[in-house]
């Protein structure tokens, strides 16, 4: 995942044009099926959701990061998709996918120092229209795992606006968020910031730490998605459990 302005951004938690408060997804699902034009998108939604009362170990997941040219959707645009499929007890590193795509943004200098994509392999790279159809299908009856859901919801959704003149809405259990429920209750007091103590960090890394999840080097999106995976894998087993419903974890 990229972020033009790490410091800032990875220590906030996460919040997207998608926070509308869904308490049942399939319900949402219904209703959004019926709106779809494009018939990829339609299959998407026809496909359900699963009900918020569902147990965790019962939902099929997807680990899901995007490397961007930047920070706004409105101006910036996805570089690289990782997915990878999971469970709470499994990782199917078999059914990973990864795709470099063409932004239709400018890939500027500093992008490429951070998730080392050049322009020379975006050049040959396809339009993000050209994989859609896979990308959607591999989505499908899913829950979607990220780690910033402000990034991968609001850019998917960006992207397809600007080509298929539709958005796309689904559910994700966001690992940041969930290390924010935790380590964000409330704010250092001010003597706690006249001491220079800070906040808790909740990025991808050092919520890892936290759990003695291996390093993993950042900003390639497939890694990132593994990394997720992993996160969401520790944290449950940590803090919640495998019969959480999942309507307590997404958003």
């Amino acid at each position: 995942m990229f972020y033009l302005d790490r410091n800032a951004l990875q220590e906030e938690p996460a919040r997207d044009a998608q926070d509308l408060q869904v308490s049942d997804w399939s319900v949402r699902f219904a209703e959004l099926a019926r709106q779809a034009r494009y018939p990829a998108l339609k299959d998407f939604y026809q496909a359900g959701a699963v009900m918020p009362d569902t147990p965790l170990k019962d939902v099929p997941l997807v680990a899901i990061d995007f490397e961007t040219t930047g920070l706004d959707p409105r101006k910036g645009g996805i570089v690289s998709i990782g997915l990878m499929p999971m469970s709470l007890s499994r990782i199917h590193c078999a059914g990973a996918r990864h795709w470099v795509v063409k932004p239709r943004a400018r890939l500027s200098t500093e992008s490429v120092v951070v998730h080392g994509i050049t322009h020379s392999e975006i050049a040959a790279a396809p339009d993000l229209s050209q994989i859609l159809d896979q990308l959607l299908e591999q989505l499908r009856g899913r829950v979607g795992v990220v780690h910033h859901r402000g990034i991968e919801r609001s850019f998917l959704n960006a992207a397809l606006q600007a080509r298929i003149g539709e958005g796309i809405e689904f559910p994700v259990i966001d690992t940041m968020e969930l290390e924010a429920r935790l380590h964000r209750r409330r704010p250092l007091s001010l003597w706690d910031r006249l001491r220079g103590r800070r906040p808790v960090s909740i990025r991808l890394a050092q919520s890892r730490e936290r759990y003695h999840l291996p390093h993993y080097r950042p900003h390639h999106a497939l890694t990132d998605a593994l990394a997720c995976a992993e996160l969401l894998q520790a944290q449950v087993a940590d803090r919640f459990s495998v019969d959480t419903p999942v309507g307590e974890l997404w958003c």
